[in-house]
C-alpha cells in the first residue's frame, strides 16, 4: 500500500509538473512578450528609484498643513442603492450638494468618465443619513484621511520628520507615525469624508465607469477654518523645515463663510508662507475646486509663495483656466495624451512667471508635478533647489501602484501599461516623438531651462483604494526632491 501510494504521488507530482509545463510552451507569444515587458519596466523603475537614497544621517525635515479627518471608505453603487437613491436620468454637476437628487445627478455625472470629484454637503440630515449607512455596509474600511496627514503619513514611511498642522481626536493622534508631530488643537468628534470608490466597469443603472476612482462627499466643521493655523506657525521657526507643504484649502470650497471671513483666513496663511526662510521650499498641493472666487484668491494668496505645485489630469486644465479669465473646467479628459499635458504644464509656467514678474513680489514657479492614471510628469526649472527629478518621477510612478493596489510590492500579474508605446513632446506639428524604452522607462530632456521627465504608472488592475492617491504620489515625489 505504501509502495502504490508513493508512485500515486510521484505521478501525480509528474502531471502537475507536465500541465505547467504545457501551459508555459502553449502560452500566447503576445502574453509572454506583455509579461516580459512589464517586468523590464518595473525593474527599470526600481532601479531608478534606488539610484538615490535617503540620508541615513540626516533625515529631511518637512511642515505639512491643514486639517484632516478620518475617511470611511465604501463601495460607492452599494450605498447609494442603499440609500434608496435611482440612478438619474440627468446627470448634472452641481457646486454643492443639498439633497438626495443632486447627489444621484452629481454622482452620475462623474461616474461615466470615472473622475475624481469632492463635494460639500449642505443638507446636514443627509450626511448624517449617508454615515449612518455607511457604517453598516459589508467592506467598509475607516482610515487616516486629508490631504495633510495622508502627505504626512508618506513622508513619515518614506524617513522624513514631519511636523502636522491639524485639529485631531486623541484616537486620530495616537494611530499617526512616531516621526510625526501635530501642532493643533484637540478636538471631540473629527471631520468625517465618504468616499465612494468604484472600479473600472462598475455600473449604476445605465451608466458604466470608464476606470475607477471615487467620489467624496464631506460637512466639515474644523477643516474650512484652517484652525490649526496659528499653532503650526508658532512652531515653525523652531521645527525648521526643508519643505512646507500646504493643502486641504478644497475644504473652503462653497462653505458657507461670513462675508470677508475666507479671505481673512487667507491672507494670514500667505503672510506665513511669505516669512518663510529662502531656504524652505514650498508646495502647494491642488484638489477639486468648483467655487471660481476661491480659485481667484488662491492665484492672490497662495500660488505666489509657492516654489513647486503639485495637481492631477482634472486639476491642471482648471487652473489653467482661471489665469485665461474662463470658467472652471469641472470636467476634463481622465485619460489625456502625454503631449497635451506637457503642453498645458508649459502654458501653467509661463502664466503664472508671468504673473510673478507683473507682481514683483513672492516666489518664481520652479517645479510642477502633474499625476495622471498612466505617467507622471514633472518639470523642474534648472539651476534651482529640486534635485533627482528622473528618480522623483520613478518613485511617484511606483507610489501610485503601491497606493492604488494597497501593496509596498508590486504584483505585476495585477498591472498594466496603458501609455502609448511612443508620445509627441507637444501637440505642434513636427515635434519630437520619444519612444518608451523597457530598460529606460522614465524619459528625460532639457528643454529651455527646464528639465522634463515623464514616467509610464503601472496602472493596477485590482484596486484596493483609489482616495489618497494623488497625495501619496505627489509626496513621494517631494521626498527625492527636497
Amino acid at each position: 500500500m505504501a509502495i502504490e501510494l508513493h508512485s500515486g504521488v510521484k505521478y501525480g507530482s509528474f502531471l502537475s509538473l507536465a500541465v505547467v509545463l504545457v501551459a508555459y510552451w502553449f502560452r500566447s507569444p503576445d502574453s509572454s512578450v506583455l509579461e516580459d515587458r512589464l517586468d523590464a519596466v518595473l525593474s527599470s523603475l526600481l532601479r531608478a528609484e534606488r539610484k538615490v537614497g535617503m540620508n541615513s544621517v540626516y533625515r529631511p525635515r518637512v511642515a505639512i498643513g491643514f486639517g484632516g479627518c478620518v475617511d470611511i471608505i465604501v463601495d460607492g453603487v452599494t450605498l447609494l442603492n442603499k440609500m434608496g437613491l435611482k440612478p438619474t436620468d440627468q446627470p448634472l454637476h452641481h457646486d454643492y450638494i443639498e439633497n438626495a437628487e443632486q447627489l444621484a445627478q452629481s454622482f452620475a455625472y462623474f461616474f461615466s468618465p470615472g473622475a475624481a470629484s469632492e463635494r460639500f454637503v449642505m443638507n446636514d440630515t443627509l450626511f448624517s443619513d449617508l454615515v449612518e449607512a455607511s457604517r453598516d455596509l459589508p467592506g467598509n474600511r475607516w482610515s487616516i484621511g486629508g490631504n495633510a496627514p495622508v502627505m504626512a503619513s508618506r513622508m513619515a514611511l518614506e524617513g522624513c520628520d514631519v511636523l502636522l498642522g491639524g485639529s485631531f481626536s486623541i484616537e486620530f493622534t495616537d494611530i499617526l507615525s512616531q516621526r510625526i508631530t501635530v501642532a493643533g488643537n484637540t478636538v471631540d468628534e473629527p471631520d468625517i469624508h465618504l468616499i465612494l470608490e468604484y472600479p473600472t466597469g462598475a455600473t449604476w443603472g445605465p451608466y458604466t465607469s470608464r476606470r475607477a476612482n471615487r467620489y467624496i462627499v464631506h460637512s466639515d466643521d474644523h477643516n474650512p477654518y484652517l484652525d490649526s493655523m496659528e499653532q503650526f506657525q508658532e512652531k515653525l521657526n523652531s521645527f525648521k523645515p526643508d519643505l512646507l507643504v500646504v493643502g486641504g484649502l478644497q475644504m473652503m470650497d462653497s462653505f458657507p463663510f461670513k462675508q470677508g471671513e475666507r479671505e481673512a483666513l487667507l491672507g494670514k496663511l500667505a503672510k506665513m508662507l511669505s516669512s518663510a526662510s529662502p531656504q524652505t521650499a514650498v508646495h502647494f498641493e491642488m484638489a477639486s475646486f468648483i467655487d471660481e472666487s476661491l480659485m481667484s484668491d488662491l492665484l492672490e494668496f497662495v500660488l505666489p509663495h509657492s516654489d513647486s505645485l503639485g495637481m492631477n489630469e482634472q486639476e491642471l486644465p482648471n487652473l489653467l483656466s482661471i489665469f485665461r479669465g474662463s470658467n472652471l473646467t469641472v470636467l476634463s479628459d481622465p485619460n489625456p495624451r502625454v503631449a497635451t499635458v506637457l503642453d498645458q504644464m508649459r502654458e501653467l509656467y509661463r502664466l503664472v512667471d508671468q504673473r510673478h514678474w507683473e507682481a514683483g513680489t513672492g516666489r518664481p514657479l520652479t517645479r510642477l508635478h502633474v499625476h495622471t492614471l498612466a505617467f507622471q510628469a514633472i518639470i523642474v526649472k534648472r539651476g534651482s533647489k529640486w534635485k533627482n527629478t528622473m528618480s522623483a518621477t520613478a518613485k511617484a510612478s511606483l507610489t501610485a501602484n503601491r497606493h492604488v493596489c494597497g501593496s509596498p510590492d508590486i504584483d505585476l500579474s495585477k498591472a498594466r501599461l496603458i501609455m502609448d508605446e511612443s508620445f509627441s513632446i507637444s501637440r505642434q506639428e513636427g515635434s519630437q516623438r520619444i519612444p518608451l524604452q523597457e530598460s529606460r522607462p522614465v524619459s528625460c530632456w532639457d528643454e529651455d531651462g527646464y528639465e522634463v521627465c515623464v514616467a509610464p504608472v503601472l496602472v493596477c488592475t485590482e484596486v484596493y483604494q483609489t482616495a489618497g492617491g494623488g497625495d501619496n504620489i505627489s509626496a513621494a515625489g517631494l521626498v527625492l526632491q527636497i
